[in-house]
């Protein structure tokens, strides 16, 4: 097992991200979580890029132990001095210096020669080196840069006195092989390469970022640089995340540790994401909300009868309680029936099958089944009885500030369907029970009527519980929908269903004709 060293770099490269700015107890903050997590070098910032830059890096710098706190630099003698102001007060320390060595960064950017380059990367080096002997040397868009010319300056930087030598993707530009021949050919040409770590630091331009940087540690590198959640300029950085269980959970293939405590990653990430206001998308690998979340019946059937055969890793591994088996259309009986029974139900046959048709048409109108919703219809089916003289099969109702309300409403009474119509009553639930009572032939006093929401949201269930006398004696019904009046119209049924069950002389009413 070949240890690999992580080098975060949240801190600078993303805070680099547009909007993703921190202040000096935020980033103390996020440094200490970092470093509590096992990361190895810390990129705590650019001091010389302004004074509260300088500050973070300084004040991260004397409080974070654990990890070596690092600062970045261009190859010019302010950069680098700036840097050692702020770093010098740690425990453990790194200068990384950086400088542009591709073609078209040559050209258009910095306007040298190769010559020059060469000349400014030693100097550059040298003069970290003389603060500190740990220096990271950056020949930024390396994955750009012709080959000889890339052996020649890391081969003068070394030379120089550089512990680590970074190869970025700076652009996102290069895939896995071309990123596995670079670092392989850097092996074999540099004659000095033996003196200093090989580090990649790859951006997502084209989604290879993770991929890259395998290739890179599979070709020798030995170290990772990579950020929380992926966060960066553009695109991003390399998700940390997904390298440490990458790496963690392929080991079979990689052979390669970390050393970092991957249950800390959901927190870090949740940390991050608070203090960036940058959202984590739901399906983003290991710290996203659906990472071990299921919604389909075939993989929750799975999941209950053996989690490995839809999870790969264990998400107490990465730092969620459990693996949430999402309740939604797309769910199965399985999944419905294990959720019912850790909510402390247990259902027969036919209960789980009434209650399953009721969970398959709300799935229909939410994304999102909440454990409330659930405990309604179960409560809903064990309150009712065991056969339903009435079935609701549509509804229409319309009201308004200055006019009566109408209520168009459909039931089923065997294989007969009746259908009335009422415009009477005080508003839309008032003119349900009228047309209840017209179609069934029951009269009604209500005599409580309550409706709360089962849950959260603005598409929460709408529960209503009502009570109503009948011929002297009172008859409960509860009914659940994401439509108020359709809650009171099922409730009401269910009402109705109870007194004719209660009252073999009733069970058959004199019906209207369909």
């Amino acid at each position: 097992m070949r240890h690999i060293r992580i080098f975060d770099t949240t801190l600078r490269d993303g805070e680099q991200s547009p909007g993703a700015s921190m202040n000096l107890s935020e980033k103390l903050e996020v440094a200490t979580a970092l470093s509590d997590m096992g990361v190895d070098v810390i990129e705590a910032g650019f001091p010389i890029a302004s004074p509260g830059d300088f500050e973070a890096v300084r004040q991260i710098a004397m409080t974070v132990r654990g990890s070596t706190i690092c600062g970045l630099a261009r190859c010019n003698e302010k950069d680098i001095d700036r840097a050692w102001e702020a770093l010098k007060v740690a425990s453990s320390s790194r200068i990384h210096v950086f400088l542009a060595t591709s073609a078209i960064h040559r050209q258009f950017k910095l306007r040298m020669t190769t010559d020059e380059i060469v000349e400014r990367a030693i100097a550059g080096v040298k003069r970290a080196a003389s603060y500190c002997d740990d220096v990271e040397f950056s020949p930024e868009d390396a994955c750009r840069t012709e080959h000889d010319f890339l052996c020649r300056v890391v081969e003068a930087a070394i030379d120089a006195g550089a512990t680590t030598i970074n190869v970025p993707d700076t652009v996102g530009y290069a895939t896995p092989g071309e990123v596995y021949d670079r670092f392989d050919m850097l092996r074999n040409r540099v004659p000095n390469i033996d003196k200093a770590i090989l580090s990649t630091h790859c951006h997502d331009d084209l989604g290879m970022a993770v991929a890259n940087s395998m290739a890179a540690v599979a070709a020798g590198a030995g170290q990772i640089e990579c950020t929380i959640n992926g966060i960066g300029e553009r695109a991003g950085n390399a998700a940390l995340e997904e390298i440490v269980m990458a790496i963690k959970t392929r080991q079979d293939y990689f052979h390669l540790t970390t050393g970092i405590d991957s249950k800390r990653l959901v927190p870090v990430s949740r940390l991050v994401s608070k203090t960036t206001g940058i959202n984590v998308q739901r399906n983003k690998a290991i710290v996203g909300r659906n990472a071990f979340a299921h919604e389909s019946g075939i993989h929750q059937d799975g999941m209950l009868k053996e989690r490995s055969t839809y999870e790969i890793m264990s998400p107490e591994e990465v730092g969620f309680s459990k693996t949430d088996l999402v309740l939604g259309k797309h769910s199965g009986r399985a999944a419905l029936a294990d959720r019912a029974r850790q909510l402390g139900f247990t259902l027969n046959g036919e209960q789980l099958q009434s209650v399953f048709d009721r969970f398959k048409v709300l799935a229909d109108k939410k994304k999102e089944i909440y454990d409330g919703d659930i405990v309604a219809l179960v409560q809903q089916q064990i309150s009712g009885t065991a056969t339903s003289e009435w079935t609701l099969l549509d509804y229409e109702v319309s009201s308004g500030r200055n006019q009566a309300p109408r209520v168009r409403l459909t039931l089923q009474h065997g294989d007969k369907e009746f259908t009335e119509q009422v415009e009477q009553g005080d508003g839309p639930i008032d003119a349900a029970f009228w047309a209840v009572e017209k179609i069934t032939g029951i009269e009604l006093v209500c005599k409580d009527f309550t409706v709360r929401s089962a849950t959260l949201g603005r598409d929460a269930i709408g529960e209503v519980n009502l009570e109503v006398e009948h011929k002297g004696r009172s008859y409960r019904g509860v009914g659940v929908s994401t439509d108020s009046v359709e809650s009171t119209i099922l409730a009401i049924l269910n009402a109705i269903d109870r007194i004719a069950a209660g009252n073999p002389a009733q069970a058959e009413p004199e019906l209207p004709q369909p």
